[in-house]
Order: structure tokens, then C-alpha cells, then sequence
């Protein structure tokens, strides 16, 4: 290390933007099963802004956000013997990713192959692990199938489309604008409706009365009805996300109401929990993306100092595709 000082962006307090306060510290030391990690490049998420905001609780405060970044494995701590310094790694669904260095346990790392950079790894790792759950996990997509997705032209969103695209799904996103369209259908996807006031009479005309048995919504609050009109009976409601709010106030009664629906609020923490499925998803992920079936698309660069400017992008919905800091 050329500096025993470390860039970091911490909140002290939750609330907008303004609370990422860039700071210097010294470089952690790691500690048993942990690796000191120097970073290249690190995911901005929408998960990060609502740890920012006070929506998801920090452990403790003062904290560093982020979930997902890729770089070199720098020290090793007692009993680490699965990797080595050197090794190029990349990692999701971790606090503290903020940082020039970081720790963490080494149990949570995955080998990132040589022929994937390290700004394609802080772009596509915990998205791509989310578009695998989801696609192939919490719900298996199958080919012929129709799929409704919010947000294709997103960063999940993006990888989504791609991805059900080769597994032979027909993909139907929702949007806000033309141009976000126009991206969602490079992406893979067939049909892409903007706006959502007539979404459900929509879906009707473009399934032939079928509606889909599966809406992958993103959204949260404003689209939650709505995404219920679209499936069929029996169909699954996959709420992923919370970009206008989190949903409250449902009744369990209007799932019956709808068609004996099914609902899930998925969180990828649980579905890489276990080592063995950390590593099969995250290889399945990468295969994906060395054989170009996955093409992420980093819409957005900021430094590492403007990450306040980035969470103020992606929370005005300015974004398209991945948004990451370098460092």
C-alpha cells in the first residue's frame, strides 16, 4: 500500500444525499476469516439509498454504505486459505463498500475471472446475482413464458431482459419514456409499455387475455395494484424493490381477490447465504457474461468523492443501465 490512509464516505446520520460525508481514516486490518481488500470499482444500488435515507436500518452509526465492489485482495487474516493477495475478487450484499480498502470475510468474496474487468464486475455482481434469483430461482422462467418487468431499462432491469431472452421468455417492460424503451428492447425486451395508467388493459391486449404468471415490480408503492391487475390467476408477484416507497397497508384477502395470486418480497441476502450457492450463482453470473449473453451497461461514473451525486442521480431516475464509483 502506497498510504496507510483510506477514502471512505460514511453517513452519520440517515436522511438525503447531503449526509455522504467523504472522510480519511486509517486502513483496517483483518481480522480472523477476513482480507483487506483494495478496491477498483464499487456498485452504486438503490439499496444503498435506502440505508442512506433511515428506510433500512445500518447496524450502527457512524457506517460506510454500499453493497458491491470489485478489486484486489491485499492481506489475508488468520485462517483465510481460499485466497491469496493478488487475487482479483468481486463481492455483493456487504455493507461497507464506500471505501479505497475495506474488510471482509473472506467467506463472502468470489474469484473474479481475468477476462472480466473490474468495472464490469462493480456493475453487474449483485445485479446479476439479483437477476439470477429472480429468474432462476425465486421464480424459474421458462421458454414461451411471458414476463412482465418494471424498469427494463435499468440496471437489473437490463440484465433481466438479456437474460430471459436466451432462456426463450417473452419480455414485456414498463417504462417512463422512449427512450428508456428504446434501450429495454436492445436489451431483449419484445414488447415495452410506458407509463402505467392503462398497464393492465395493456398486458390483456398483449397476452390475448392471458395476463403473465409472473411481474417482477421494482417499483413498489405506486405500480403494487396495478402489477396484481396483470397476472393471471395464480400468477406470482415479485415486489423486488421500492423506488416510490415501500408498499404498506395490504390486505392478504386482496391475493384472493385477485385470483388466488401469490406474493414474495425476495432479498438476495438470503438466496447467497450459503457459500455453495454464492459460488454456483456467481459462476453461472460470470459464464454468462464471458459468453456475451450479459452485456452490463455502465450508464453512469462517478468518482468515489461524488457519491453524493450519484445517489442524487439514481434517485431522480436521471440513470440508465449501472451506475459505479471508481477509486
Amino acid at each position: 500500500m502506497a498510504s496507510d490512509l483510506n477514502t471512505v464516505v460514511r453517513v452519520h446520520h440517515t436522511g438525503p444525499p447531503d449526509v455522504l460525508c467523504v472522510e480519511t481514516l486509517p486502513v483496517p486490518q483483518p481480522q480472523k476469516g477476513e482480507v483487506l481488500l483494495r478496491q477498483e470499482a464499487i456498485g452504486v444500488n438503490f439499496i444503498d439509498t435506502y440505508f442512506r435515507s433511515g428506510l433500512y436500518p445500518f447496524p450502527a452509526l457512524p457506517a460506510i454504505p454500499g453493497n458491491e465492489g470489485a478489486g484486489v485482495v491485499e492481506k489475508v487474516g488468520e485462517g483465510v486459505q481460499h485466497l491469496q493477495p493478488g487475487m482479483r475478487v468481486a463481492y455483493a450484499g456487504v455493507l461497507g463498500a464506500y471505501a479505497r480498502y475495506r474488510t471482509i470475510a473472506a467467506d463472502r468474496l468470489v474469484v473474479l475471472p481475468d477476462t472480466i474487468p473490474f468495472d464490469i464486475a462493480a456493475a453487474v455482481t449483485l445485479r446479476g446475482l439479483t437477476a439470477h434469483m429472480l429468474l432462476r430461482q425465486v421464480y424459474h422462467v421458462r421458454a414461451g413464458q411471458d414476463i412482465l418487468v418494471y424498469a427494463p431499462a435499468g440496471g437489473v432491469g437490463q440484465l433481466i431482459c438479456q437474460w430471459a431472452r436466451r432462456l426463450g421468455a417473452r419480455v414485456i417492460g414498463v417504462t417512463s419514456t422512449e427512450e428508456k424503451a428504446a434501450i429495454a428492447k436492445a436489451c431483449g425486451a419484445t414488447d415495452v409499455v410506458i407509463g402505467t395508467s392503462d398497464l393492465p388493459a395493456r398486458i390483456r391486449d398483449l397476452t390475448d387475455g392471458k395476463m403473465v404468471p409472473v411481474v417482477y415490480d421494482s417499483i413498489g408503492r405506486d405500480t403494487f395494484e396495478t402489477s396484481l391487475n396483470c397476472l393471471a390467476p395464480r400468477g406470482l408477484m415479485v415486489s423486488y424493490g421500492n423506488a416510490s416507497g415501500p408498499v404498506t397497508g395490504v390486505s392478504i384477502g386482496t391475493l384472493s381477490a385477485h385470483g388466488s395470486l401469490y406474493l414474495t418480497r425476495p432479498s438476495l441476502t438470503t438466496y447467497i447465504a450459503d457459500r455453495k450457492e454464492l459460488e454456483a450463482s456467481a459462476q453461472e453470473l460470470f459464464a454468462m457474461v464471458e459468453q456475451g449473453v450479459l452485456k452490463p451497461e455502465i450508464g453512469q461514473r462517478f468518482l468515489l468523492k461524488e457519491a453524493e451525486q450519484a445517489h442524487r442521480a439514481l434517485e431522480s431516475r436521471r440513470t440508465t443501465g449501472s451506475t459505479i464509483l471508481t477509486v
